[in-house]
Formats: C-alpha cells, structure tokens, sequence
C-alpha cells in the first residue's frame, strides 16, 4: 500500500484528490496533506510517504523548490508533479528533479491510476501493510459536505471538532443548541449513521493516531491529549474500534 502525501495551495483541488479518489482500488492511502511547500516539507519529514503529488506553483515555497529541499536533504520519495501550466520549462525541471511524472490539471483518475501503478511495479512500495494507513474512522469532510444537512447536525460536528479534548454529552451540547436530546440523537443518527458518541470517540480516535504517528508523546500522554483522560479507557477504546493496541499500532510503524 502506497503512503501518499498531497501538497496542493488550491483547497477544493487538494480536498477533492482526498476525498473523491478511489485511492484505495489503487493500491494507497491518503496519510498527510498540505497547502504549501513549507508545509508540505513538515509533513513529508513526519509522515515519511512513498509519493508525494504536488502542486508546481504554490505561495511560500513552490512544489519545485519543495522538491529541491528534498533531494538535498537525501530523501527518495516519489515525487509526481502538478501544473494547470503546460509548460515545457517545468517538465524539464520536473524531471532534472527526479519527478516519476508530471500530470496537467484537472487530474484524470486513471492517468493517476497508472503512475501509482508504475510505482509498484517499480517497487515503490516500502513494504508496509496496509493498516499501516491511518484508518479512517469517519470523514468529517465528507459529512460536512453533504447538501441536505441538518443545521443542527452541522453544529454538531463543528462542535465536536473544536472541542474533543473537553468533555462533551448530547445533552449539554442539544441544550446549548436550544433542541431537545432525543430529537438531536435522531438526527445524527438518520444523517451519519452514527451516536453523538461514536462520532466524539471516533474523532477522538482519529486525532491520537496522528499523535502516535508522530512520535512525541507516550501513550499515555496521546490519551490525556485527545480526551480519553486515562490510559486504561483509551486502551479499551483503540482495541474496539481498530482491533489492536495503541502499542501494537506504534510497533507497526
């Protein structure tokens, strides 16, 4: 499973790659994402990708120089290039870079499709298994994008994203919106498919396996962080909902 990072400054163009690519049926995964190439240099050093897709023309530092700053610092990732610019100036600095391709937006999925091919015939793949990908327990993007969203529900989940370190109950938070609790339960639940507290311990879930991810903290530290509180119930709660143990997740990266 190929670990990819997107830097793109265009956020429909960067939320759109993420969310509406069908990563998955080619053999990746989405494990970072960046508006520049200043970011995207944090990112790539943290998360360590075997491809990064990238913008060409971004504020701050270009997909270029991002490019530049790679290479020098030894780094091998896969590095595909994109650019609404047909420019036969950037294909040619693309490549003195050590780009596998350099694709025109808007990207067509199977030209994608193919150049992510490439990489695991070519045995870009570094080994790892494919729960090595953050799991992605719910996409808040993707429920926040939906037309027909309840406003409430919509609170709910920006709510929750703000504040998922605090303490947090459907009924303090149905009374902050001035609606009753079971009223708020069912729409969450019509329109989710999940509880007030599945979508909190769900969220909560996906923020420590980025902490873990990076590496700074202990365990019991990434817990206190997200809101768990306590080891032990944080434990409980990873082996539940990912089958394995915030240790064994660490030992896997």
């Amino acid at each position: 499973m190929l670990r990819v990072v997107i830097v793109e400054d265009e956020n429909i163009i960067r939320k759109g790659l993420v969310c509406t690519v069908d990563w998955q049926s080619m053999g990746a995964c989405i494990v970072g994402e960046a508006a520049d190439g200043e970011e995207g240099l944090q990112v790539v050093r943290e998360q360590q990708p075997d491809v990064v897709l990238t913008d060409i023309r971004m504020p701050r530092l270009s997909g270029l120089a991002m490019a530049e700053a790679l290479r020098q610092s030894g780094s091998h990732v896969a590095i595909v290039f994109l650019t609404s610019y047909a420019d036969f100036t950037y294909a040619q600095e693309a490549l003195r870079l050590g780009a596998v391709d350099y694709l025109l937006k808007p990207v067509e999925e199977e030209a994608l499709r193919a150049v992510l091919q490439k990489l695991v015939r070519a045995g870009g793949e570094k080994g790892r298994q494919a729960e090595r990908c953050l799991p992605e327990l719910v996409d808040w993007l993707d429920l926040l994008q939906q037309d027909n969203l309840n406003p409430y529900v919509r609170d709910v989940l920006v709510l929750i994203a703000a504040h998922y370190r605090e303490r947090l109950s459907v009924e303090q938070t149905a009374d902050a919106l001035g609606i009753s609790a079971s009223y708020l339960s069912r729409k969450l639940k019509d329109q989710t498919g999940h509880t007030f507290n599945s979508l909190v311990t769900r969220y909560r879930l996906q923020q420590s396996l980025s902490l873990l991810r990076e590496g700074r903290l202990r365990v019991y530290e990434v817990a206190e962080q997200v809101g768990f509180g306590d080891y032990k119930n944080f434990a409980q709660v990873f082996r539940k909902y990912l089958e394995m143990t915030p240790s064994q997740f660490m030992q896997g990266l």
